[in-house]
């Protein structure tokens, strides 16, 4: 424009009522899977009001009853069922979404700095939240970090700072705290023969209890086991620590680590994109790697988005190759799969099989566009944290409710053995429907 034609009263009038626009920025694209995944893990944890696995002593004949009872329940040491697999998948969901998080916090012109002090608050509110949930039934503060909430909020904060590493640096993270915890427990002394195991509040009988090099992951008696029954007593406390009846520890943020960051993988999987000159691939945070991370959308002309069969490809093989390799050295007997003590090889097993089901939720909700059927669960997922709260704060209330204004008789219908079931399913309809509610008033609850 000359200067002559910008001095115009008319220009002038026209560029004060008209300023330029400001430059739009491009949010990421939401992956229906990932909210596919997370609504499912969150109806999981909710239906847990269902009591099914009541069902087998009202029916212990019954293949399907058995079958009921053992994947609405934990294993006792060994292996793993449905049940188990809800808080690794929550845990996976973190690291997930994570790259996700960051990239629409730069898209709004967050700095690095700002960023970091939310990923410290959101660590202190988590690890607060797990122990304010767990003193709800306790007459003083049940200072506990073994809780879902709590072990994620022990790591998120070096997760967040590890999502900013290239993937390199990620992969070589995760192999550290892999290998340095098993190395811990293979260090390990281990108990005198002969030792009697009840003075660990564990029957010198009990079936899980594992010999030869297995046996530096006996429940109790392992460093993490050791190390509560020092960390534990700083806190105010009724009577001194001595162990969790469970056999879980606060030490196991780190392999719980390790699955979020496996998460982180897989978000990056998910977001990355492939150059057309270089032919490396690019992860969320733009660093350049060798390793195919895949993604959405082209951010300039010379980049160009990778086939949505390579993706899956990367995640369903990933997933595999972890599988095997966590199966394989519990059956050379170098490690058990135990989620309650979170082992290398759980992480590895149901991290593996976390990829999985992303790669098939992938394949169905974000490569084929079939998403109305996960809408339900969406639901739920939109407000996880809303959920997670509610299945400890409301089920008790809620039950004596609907048996106060409805009578017991109506959760009679079906028998004595059905009972629990029809009352669990009547306390979960209501809980979706606040979620419906909270949903459709597009309310949700972040930390």
């Amino acid at each position: 424009m000359s200067r002559i034609a910008s001095e115009s009263p008319y220009v002038k009038r026209a560029l004060a009522e008209n300023p330029s626009p400001k430059p739009i920025v491009k949010q990421p694209v939401r992956q229906a899977s990932i909210d596919a995944y997370r609504g499912i893990v969150m109806l999981l944890m909710l239906a847990e009001v269902l009591e099914l696995m009541t069902l087998a002593e009202h029916y212990p004949e019954s293949t399907w009853a058995q079958w009921l009872r053992f994947h609405t329940t934990h294993v006792e040491w060994i292996g793993l069922s449905l049940h188990d697999m809800i808080q690794p998948s929550f845990s996976f969901l973190v690291g997930v979404s994570l790259p996700f998080s960051i990239a629409a916090r730069r898209g709004r012109g967050k700095s690095f700095g700002s960023t970091m002090w939310h990923a410290a608050w959101r660590s202190v509110v988590l690890v607060m939240l797990g122990i304010l949930l767990r003193s709800l039934r306790s007459s003083h503060t049940n200072f506990t970090f073994d809780d879902t909430l709590t072990q994620i909020g022990l790591g998120y904060f070096l997760l967040f700072l590890l999502a900013h590493a290239s993937r390199v640096t990620q992969v070589v993270a995760l192999l550290f705290m892999l290998v340095g915890y098993w190395l811990l427990f293979a260090a390990w002394p281990l108990p005198a023969e002969g030792f009697d195991w009840q003075t660990v509040g564990i029957a010198n009988d009990w079936p899980h209890l594992l010999t030869g090099f297995e046996a530096h992951w006996n429940k109790h008696l392992n460093p993490a086991g050791w190390f509560d029954t020092w960390f534990m007593n700083l806190f105010p406390r009724e009577s001194p620590y001595t162990f969790s009846s469970g056999g879980y520890c606060t030490l196991s943020f780190i392999p719980t680590l390790g699955t979020m960051l496996l998460g982180v993988l897989a978000g990056g999987v998910l977001r990355g994109k492939t150059s057309r000159k270089t032919g490396k691939a690019t992860n969320a945070l733009g660093r350049e790697s060798r390793v195919a991370a895949m993604p959405s959308s082209p951010s300039s002309s010379q980049t160009q988005p990778t086939l949505w069969w390579q993706k899956l490809t990367v995640l369903i093989a990933s997933g595999s190759l972890m599988i095997l390799a966590g199966w394989g050295l519990a059956e050379l007997g170098m490690c058990p799969i135990v989620k309650r003590i979170w082992t290398p090889t759980w992480v590895l097993v149901s991290g593996g099989i976390c990829f999985l089901t992303l790669g098939l939720l992938y394949a169905i909700c974000d490569v084929r566009g079939w998403r109305r059927w996960a809408w339900p669960v969406m639901v739920i997922g939109a407000n996880s944290i809303v959920a997670y709260v509610m299945s400890w704060t409301m089920e008790g209330p809620m039950k004596a409710f609907l048996q106060r204004h409805f009578g017991e008789r109506v959760f009679l219908i079906g028998g004595e053995a059905w009972e629990p079931v029809l009352l669990g399913a009547a306390v979960l309809l209501s809980m979706w429907l606040i979620l419906l509610w909270l949903f459709r008033q597009r309310i949700f609850v972040r930390i």
